[in-house]
């Protein structure tokens, strides 16, 4: 049973799957980092505040006298909302490219010239019984 596992285990496929999902689970943060820390606020400088932080209050909040902190304040948060989507549309563009990469080189694989085929059975035949003939 332990064989079978460590077969089931180490075939390619399942590898290169979990390889790919932890490569696609660095990008990820590494893209998320990019859009929030860089994307984000260059966008954010048109309109005066940090992109991420935008948001349209439905209900006010009250703040507290003693630390300052809003509670009971009532929000939708739609630039932390776009800047996932930006993420989003960074990370498909780039599985994208890479698929599309993978692709091609898999079809120049693929359409590398076969061996040219030798003659058929009849070809042979018909040689066979020229010789013949001429003997």
């Amino acid at each position: 049973m332990l064989k079978e596992f460590k077969d089931f285990a180490m075939k390619g496929n399942l590898v290169d799957i979990a390889v790919g999902f932890v490569m696609g689970a660095g990008f990820n943060k590494v893209v998320s980092s990019f859009t929030g820390g860089i994307v984000s606020p260059l966008i954010g400088l048109l309109g005066g505040k940090n992109f991420k932080d935008l948001k349209f209050i439905v209900k006010e909040g009250v703040a507290d006298d003693l630390t300052g902190k809003v509670t009971g304040e009532v929000a939708v948060l739609y630039g932390d909302f776009i800047t996932n989507v930006i993420d989003f549309i960074i990370v498909a563009f780039v599985m994208f490219m890479i698929v599309k990469g993978v692709n091609a080189i898999k079809k120049k694989e693929e359409a590398a010239p076969a061996a040219p085929a030798g003659p058929t059975q009849e070809e042979l035949l018909t040689e066979i019984r020229d010789l013949l003939k001429k003997n």
